[in-house]
């Protein structure tokens, strides 16, 4: 063989190799933000369970509890992107977050079994939840580390690819929870 056909078979190769390892990474995040989005679907079906469990008791938390719903349902469209089931999430786990604060000003509510029941599977769900993410982001890192390096950010540039956002923690839960203005 000739030098200029090895040189083309190996830039061939090598163009083949960068393509076949982007669509893995792109896919590879596809398939683990199934699974982010599978856990966020069981919180998503325990939410109503848990409001209608504690609305009776927690008069005070009204808004709260019509702002879980309403977040709830607006997660649950089936048009909505997966940056804003990103966002969502963020919004729907600081309500779940105000909620468990607030159950544990109602000793009633605190020892009715149904809650607890509910609080410990939204516990489970909640750190599966937590587990998908992490490997969502290092997924999500990996793919925008690919398509941003040299060489294989030009067959990303090619091929239209570009960066996926990771989960990420509002400002406002970085905060340490003001527990007396909960109740306030």
């Amino acid at each position: 063989m000739s030098t200029p056909i090895i040189i083309i078979i190996v830039i061939a190769i090598v163009l083949i190799l960068m393509y076949n390892s982007l669509v893995a990474k792109k896919n590879q995040v596809e398939n683990i933000f199934a699974s982010v989005d599978t856990n966020l679907k069981k919180r998503y079906d325990l939410i109503p369970n848990l409001v209608a469990s504690v609305s009776k008791y927690m008069e005070h938390e009204k808004s709260l509890l019509s702002e879980i719903t309403k977040l709830r349902a607006e997660a649950t469209r089936p048009d909505i992107s997966d940056a804003n089931k990103i966002a969502l999430d963020a919004k729907i786990s600081s309500a779940l977050g105000s909620i468990m604060i607030a159950v544990e000003a109602y000793p009633e509510l605190k020892a009715n079994e149904n809650v607890m029941n509910l609080q410990y599977t939204l516990h489970e769900i909640e750190e599966q939840i937590s587990a998908s993410r992490r490997s969502y982001n290092q997924a999500v890192t990996d793919y925008n580390n690919a398509i941003e390096m040299v060489p294989t950010s030009f067959m990303a540039s090619l091929m239209n690819y570009r960066r996926k956002q990771v989960f990420e923690i509002e400002q406002s839960e970085r905060q340490n929870v003001n527990v007396k203005e909960l109740f306030s």
